[in-house]
């Protein structure tokens, strides 16, 4: 199936969807999209298709075929745990789904977790971002990823973040390729980034839904820290570290498994 929109008010989501069977939403991290993770091929999440799922994967506002507004405010975690919802909501009215996201995506999850917990049934959250105590320096990061934005072209921006340092995991596959965002609305949404973060730690030990945080070791934007504190106080979580590339493409097939255990 090709793509599809959902009207979720200020933004149309571009959205495909996969297969049979239990609804499993992706949502992808902070300048990616969908095609770009599929193109990405760190985690070839279609292969649920063939577990028996129905996979679902949408372009967050502002990133890939959906289009974004210039207002940091749109980008906030919260609103696009909304849309999140709201999406889930229209694919699966009767019955709650699975989702999985990376970064950005596992924010969103995080806080539509404590907006409507009932709507997911489980959920696989990979490379959790910085948050509360490790939260300010990316901010800042944000900031000047935005100011950057504004005063480059497209190509001097990827020559620019492909030059930055890479997570020692990723050392010898490197190549962060052009943002799935319009140069024009790219400053916002990194501004948007910068007014974010997870929910409370008291509202994440309320969280009663079953999880399995999977990050990623030796990346200073997704510490283990982060991963470690939502193991520590989500009720129902499991927490496994990849420390090579080969664990994260094995992922699918371990969420998979994940998934079928929590039906």
């Amino acid at each position: 199936m090709g793509t599809r929109f959902f009207d979720v008010g200020t933004a149309q989501l571009a959205f495909d969807a996969h297969g049979e069977g239990p609804v499993v939403i992706i949502a992808h991290g902070l300048t990616m999209s969908r095609a770009a993770d599929r193109e990405q091929r760190l985690t070839d999440w279609d292969r649920l298709v063939k577990k028996g799922f129905r996979v679902v994967a949408y372009d967050a506002r502002g990133h890939g075929e959906t289009a974004g507004r210039k207002d940091p405010d749109d980008y906030r975690w919260e609103n696009l745990a909304t849309d999140l919802l709201a999406l889930a909501e229209a694919i699966s009215p009767d019955e709650p789904v699975h989702a999985i996201g990376s970064s950005m995506g596992t924010a969103t999850i995080l806080h539509a977790l404590t907006q409507r917990p009932e709507r997911l049934r489980s959920v696989a959250l990979t490379a959790p971002p910085t948050a509360w105590e490790t939260r300010a320096v990316q901010k800042r990061v944000y900031e000047m990823s935005a100011a950057a934005a504004e005063t480059m072209t497209l190509d001097e921006f990827v020559e620019a973040s492909a030059a930055a340092p890479a997570p020692a995991i990723f050392a010898e596959t490197w190549n962060p390729g052009p943002p799935s965002i319009d140069m024009d609305v790219l400053p916002s949404v990194f501004r948007g980034a910068g007014l974010c973060d997870l929910p409370s730690q008291e509202d994440v030990a309320r969280i009663e839904t079953p999880a399995l945080i999977l990050p990623w070791a030796t990346d200073p934007g997704h510490p283990l820290s982060t991963a470690e504190r939502l193991a520590e106080l989500m009720p129902h979580a499991d927490l496994e570290v990849a420390e090579d590339i080969a664990t994260i493409k094995r992922w699918p097939d371990r969420v998979a498994e994940f998934f079928a255990a929590h039906p």
